[in-house]
């Protein structure tokens, strides 16, 4: 969850804007469709299959979702989950051998043997200053230090301001949510309905007593006919959950989840820790992009993926929080030991801790003919300044670049319309960094217990690429990873359209995709086919 951070001042503190609810003309499965047909700007999905793939035949395509975890039991997915026909989930015995006890369904590296798991973490940041503060905490500028240190204290200096930054803001906006939802829940205790069935009535007959209801019930009328009320609760309740998670674990340097896991973590080798709970104690979002990617087709229930005959392996890597370097090069492993062919990979942090054993699993990947989809994140910044871990460049231990994946697509987001917001307003990007763009606004996927929900940000863009990876994997197994990813990138469609970004906090300045992106485009699923053709054919010569 991003939300925005522009603040609006509150009498009790400062209440960062969110948005709240969708349009009722926006059509849940729009990232599937096509522009010109149905006026938004989604990958054009539907038309492939009804056109160049009709009667077409494919083989089913592995597609790792390494992420906080799949419901893989959903109405929805369960059909298109990839299982290890080779081990059971409750005997207790490593089957067949790889180390994982009871893999069936994919592997945890954030729980343990006990069945215990991780919900938590820090940010990286977090982690790296509780760590640095032991060694500079008590050092001045005055203090004589040699040429290394001397660097290392300066941007010890420059990780601790952005912390605080992060821990005061946080701290204002877990003020300003808990104040605005004491006063909603409030406001729902005295209507005395459930908030599904509050109506616009109910709100503009409801008397308040103080100025922060007064302010609260504003944001409710705002927000009542775009969403419903039983939305807007929700919203002000994950902002709540958000903001207290920050200061409570993200930014809180006294707590620390690696005992759960009870591996010898500096030790990046080791491979075999962990647990068989895909799902995990919040599986929303990594059950949210398994259903962009490959949700089941035409099946009359809930929605439609991008690719029609994939199975969903799923690795458990990503706490709420930031993830830790070592487990995210054991997710690469594991996925591609276990046959998956793309990877989609939603999350990223500002700093890495051991880069060197993620590149490693990186070219491990590459090397098994593994396409890695990684999505650009959500802060509205330039990753060719503000760099997203994990990313496609290789770099020793100076951080100089030695390298580049070659079978590695960096996503970031787009809206429905050819307009001036075609950009998503959270979309990182970058000239050198993201390759592509696609839809990332106003997404409806699957959510546990055979729910379904919408959500935003680029970790929504990102299997919409990976699902067109299978796809075109799928129908044309004859091509291999680098040639996937170069066709996907040749067959972007390239609007004109001017976009807005942000520079700095206040600052904007207009540009098109092609001024931040490699390719200037997004995906496009009936382009690629027809490209994809033609890589075949050229082939076959």
């Amino acid at each position: 969850m991003n939300l925005r951070k522009s603040l609006y001042l509150l009498t009790l503190g400062a209440l960062p804007l969110i948005s709240f609810g969708q349009s009722d003309t926006i059509p849940a499965n729009w990232f599937n469709l096509d522009y010109k047909t149905d006026g938004v700007m989604g990958i054009s999905t539907e038309k492939t299959y009804k056109t160049l793939l009709k009667g077409r035949k494919s083989t089913p395509i592995i597609v790792g979702v390494l992420d906080g975890g799949v419901d893989v039991y959903h109405e929805d997915l369960k059909d298109v989950v990839w299982i290890n026909v080779k081990d059971s989930l409750a005997n207790g015995i490593d089957n067949d051998g790889n180390g994982y006890i009871n893999d069936k369904y994919g592997w945890n590296f954030i729980g343990n043997a006990d069945g215990k798991d991780v919900q938590f973490d820090n940010l990286e940041l977090t982690r790296q200053l509780r760590v640095l503060d032991k060694k500079f905490a008590n050092i001045t500028a005055a203090t004589e230090l040699n040429e290394t240190d001397r660097k290392a204290f300066a941007n010890y200096q420059k990780m601790l301001a952005k912390y605080k930054n992060k821990l005061e803001e946080a701290k204002m906006g877990q003020f300003s949510y808990d104040a605005l939802k004491r006063n909603i829940d409030a406001v729902v205790r005295e209507i005395g309905k459930k908030p599904e069935d509050i109506t616009q009535e109910d709100i503009d007959n409801f008397k308040a007593t103080t100025n922060t209801q007064r302010i609260a019930l504003g944001y409710a009328k705002d927000e009542i006919n775009n969403g419903g009320f039983a939305k807007f609760f929700d919203d002000i309740t994950e902002g709540a959950k958000y903001f207290n998670n920050q200061v409570d674990y993200h930014l809180n340097k006294a707590y620390d989840s690696r005992p759960i896991v009870g591996d010898n973590y500096e030790d990046a080798s080791e491979r075999h820790y962990g647990n068989a709970d895909v799902k995990g104690p919040d599986a929303l979002h990594g059950s949210h992009v398994a259903g962009i990617i490959g949700a089941k087709r035409n099946n009359n229930i809930g929605i439609n993926g991008v690719a029609d005959n994939v199975k969903i392996l799923t690795v458990r890597l990503v706490p709420d929080g930031d993830e830790r370097d070592k487990d995210v090069a054991n997710a690469i492993r594991y996925a591609a030991d276990n046959g998956a062919k793309v990877l989609n990979m939603s999350f990223g942090k500002s700093y890495a801790y051991n880069k060197q054993a993620v590149d490693d699993a990186i070219k491990y990947a590459e090397s098994k003919d593994v396409l890695m989809v990684h999505a650009a994140g959500n802060d509205s910044e330039d990753n060719d300044i503000e760099p997203n871990f994990p990313m496609k460049y290789y770099t020793d231990v100076k951080g100089d670049t030695t390298g580049v994946a070659n079978a590695w697509i960096t996503v970031g987001a787009t809206g429905l319309h050819l307009d001036n917001e075609l950009l998503a307003d959270f979309s990182n990007y970058g000239k050198k960094t993201v390759d592509v763009f696609a839809p990332g606004v106003h997404i409806n996927s699957t959510v546990p217990d055979s729910k379904y929900k919408e959500e935003q940000g680029t970790s929504m863009a990102a299997p919409v690429v990976a699902g067109l990876a299978a796809m075109i994997r799928s129908y044309y197994p004859n091509l291999s990873a680098v040639e996937t990813k170069q066709i996907i990138m040749e067959s972007v469609e390239k609007p004109n359209q001017l976009v807005q970004i942000k520079v700095g906090e206040d600052a904007s300045k207009t540009v098109r995709l092609a001024d931040i992106s490699v390719t200037g485009g997004i995906v496009n699923a009936y382009n690629a086919i027809i490209k994809a053709e033609e890589y075949t054919n050229r082939k076959k010569k």
